[in-house]
């Protein structure tokens, strides 16, 4: 039955649900008080009795014990989850009338859901729950939602919105599309935080498509700046662990993140949601895994620093020619080139074993559809095996070594690094390969010997993960994405922005990347809500994209600062720093070109005052305060204000260069400033 058709009448509802929740919490916490004394006297009783406890009854205490932890800890996650729905219980509210019924009822839908203890009715809805979809997806009058039954249609009468906040209504609005867009302009006009927060309440129509797809088994999210796709990839998971539950867990999901710094920045998405984090890696680390005891190599964090610069014309064209498909495709050509000719069977002979080089040779085409290195093993296991059956108790325990070593000794080398070296001179470019010292690999080279030693070794390692999550897809190479296929043949969502390359020498798109997944669904993300409409319009000018839709939302225009000098430049620096700490802002990104300016200009103003810290490479956390960076390690993140200095001509001069620029840019929410000394960049806009 539909009710509370009034503001004060949601004020009554809203004062029940609170006092049903403080009802549940209380008896939860009586629960894990109860829990928490009868584990110490379980530990007690055995401890005391230790002596007299025969194995059996020690046993059953302990299971007894680990039972008692387990529904404790349960016990806490449901009181974490009542408290959190005690300070905003529901955000949305929709009444849904099925075609099939006479009466509609109101569905109220929060960050969890909630029923009363002894009817079991369902008083909030999940936000992920079939139901709460109808709140995302329609308008007032016809809608459906699936259920187990298949599809229920019907009619909303009423669609709300509520904004609560330590249990207080502060508003409540009924929602049609310009409300919805109220409501998220009063979201988006608040000040950032340390952590990135769910958007559960603001979730909009295109954004939950992409959240509850269920079908695709790659996803390619291309999404402006500033468009929530990141948001939008972390709420997906949290719907798959909801609708999956049983079969899918935190454990079995990976996101490959750009940096440690980002993965704290979002690491508060999923608890909020009511789940656990994700397990998270960088490519450098996975690159490390695979490579361990092979080779040292140039990270892409080192890379990108070397590029920024200064940009050599030799080490671009090894990156450019290693970069796309067709460099995958020879590296596959090889590989079967290395299994037909590295492997010349002889004749073995060793005691009284003979046998003949035509025999090894029939073992090693049968394991033809083996990597080579497997197919070298399971040829010495099936010569082992026919010599065992011939020559029974006349073999010494050392023969199947034997065989084992002789037939290793037929390959023309299995080690990794030479064939690796070999490669290049198979394709006639062995200038291509050029190491940084002994052992020591270009970052270009990385992936590709980390496919080739896939190709020839077989894949291994991750058989938990059924999901991975891939940010700043423009960042990684199409060998890469051949590497993440072979390695994780699971689901995957792919998202980033073609706009917001760090490298454009070897930087993928939704093209290439399809290339790889050729299977791949792929949806745009176009609205921007992070910035305000003067801030995007300004980094329009710095790299236009005409498919930019940003939000109406206004602010102050960018300013442009110019000195004649360092020291002018400087002061006004230190200006836009104390406008800051003056103002209610939380946030204040100075976002340099590369880390070694960033490095240079934190030591001068790092006394300025006490919060100001340098995000670098070996950072792992986000603060608040004045954040000093490089538009490469500010890329995902977010800052109420944006200083870019040294925006001069000599410092934003190449492609590469306007992309980072553009990236530093778009990091601001509501207020960005850049100044420069001497000539400006030739891609600031011209200020009116």
């Amino acid at each position: 039955m539909i009710t509370n058709s009034t503001e004060a009448e949601e004020r009554e509802h809203l004062g029940r649900t609170l006092s049903q929740l403080r009802t549940a919490l209380q008896a939860i916490e009586d629960k894990i008080s109860a829990a928490r004394q009868d584990i110490i006297e379980a530990k007690k009783y055995v401890w005391t009795n230790l002596s007299q406890l025969d194995p059996a009854e020690r046993a059953a205490n302990r299971v007894d014990i680990s039972l008692t932890i387990d529904h404790g800890e349960k016990a806490v996650e449901k009181q974490r989850r009542l408290r959190k729905l005690l300070d905003a219980p529901y955000f949305g509210r929709v009444d849904f009338v099925a075609d099939d019924s006479a009466e509609g009822e109101a569905y109220y839908i929060g960050v969890h859901s909630f029923s009363e203890e002894d009817s079991q009715q369902n008083l909030i809805y999940d936000w992920r729950s079939p139901i709460a979809g109808m709140f995302y997806d329609f308008q007032i009058g016809r809608a459906a939602y699936s259920a187990p039954t298949g599809e229920i249609a019907g009619k909303i009468h009423v669609k709300r919105q509520y904004k609560i906040k330590d249990g207080v209504m502060e508003y409540m609005l009924e929602s049609d599309m310009n409300i919805r867009d109220e409501v998220l302009q009063l979201e988006l006009s608040r000040t950032s935080d340390e952590r990135m927060k769910h958007i559960a309440a603001t979730i909009q129509k295109e954004q939950n498509a992409i959240i509850r797809n269920e079908h695709s088994h790659v996803l390619i999210i291309q999404g402006v700046a500033g468009s929530g796709k990141t948001s939008v990839a972390l709420h997906r998971i949290a719907f798959l662990l909801y609708r999956y539950k049983g079969t899918l867990t935190s454990q079995n999901i990976l996101i490959l993140s750009p940096n440690k710094v980002f993965s704290d920045y979002i690491s508060n998405v999923l608890p909020e949601l009511g789940e656990e984090n994700i397990m998270e890696m960088g490519y450098d680390e996975l690159a490390a895994r695979e490579l361990k005891g092979i080779c040292n190599f140039q990270t892409f964090n080192e890379q990108v620093a070397e590029l920024a610069a200064s940009a050599e014309e030799a080490v671009i064209t090894r990156i450019r020619s290693k970069a796309g498909i067709g460099f995958v495709h020879e590296l596959e050509r090889f590989a079967a080139h290395v299994g037909e000719t590295y492997f010349t069977p002889g004749d073995l002979s060793f005691d009284s074993v003979r046998v003949a080089k035509e025999e090894i040779q029939s073992a090693y085409r049968t394991a033809g559809k083996l990597p080579f290195t497997q197919r070298v093993a399971k040829t010495a296991a099936m010569i082992a095996g026919s010599v065992r059956d011939e020559y029974g108790q006349k073999l010494k325990p050392s023969a199947a070594t034997k065989i084992k070593t002789a037939i290793k000794r037929m390959c023309r080398t299995q080690n990794l690094f030479a064939i690796y070296k070999d490669f290049y001179h198979y394709i006639g470019k062995p200038e291509l390969l050029k190491l940084k010292k002994p052992k020591m690999l270009e970052f270009s080279d990385v992936f590709p010997l980390v496919y080739l030693k896939i190709l020839l070794e077989g894949a291994t390692g991750y058989h938990d993960i059924k999901h991975v999550v891939v940010d700043e897809m423009q960042d990684y190479t199409a060998v890469q994405y051949a590497v993440l296929s072979r390695l994780f043949p699971c689901k995957k969502t792919i998202l980033g922005d073609s706009s917001q390359s760090v490298n454009p020498y070897s930087s993928s798109s939704i093209t290439g990347i399809r290339q790889v997944f050729p299977e791949a669904d792929t949806v745009e993300l176009l609205k921007s809500y992070r910035s305000t409409l003067e801030i995007i319009s300004f980094a329009q000018r710095i790299n236009p994209n005409s498919k930019i839709m940003p939000i109406e939302r206004h602010g102050a225009f960018p300013q442009i600062h110019k000195s004649e000098s360092r020291d002018g430049e400087w002061a006004h620096m230190k200006q836009t720093i104390i406008d800051f700490l003056e103002s209610e802002h939380r946030t204040l990104g100075i976002v340099c070109k590369t880390q070694a300016q960033a490095e240079i200009l934190y030591a001068e103003i790092r006394d300025v005052h006490k919060d100001i810290y340098l995000l670098d490479f070996s950072s792992d956390t986000f603060h608040e305060g004045i954040i000093v960076t490089s538009s490469h390690m500010a890329k995902g993140l977010e800052f109420d204000r944006v200083l870019v200095p040294f925006s001069d001509a000599a410092n934003y001069r190449t492609e590469m260069d306007r992309g980072l620029l553009y990236i530093a840019c778009t990091r601001a929410m509501h207020m960005l400033t850049l100044t420069y000394s001497g000539e400006a960049s030739p891609f600031l806009p011209e200020m009116a």
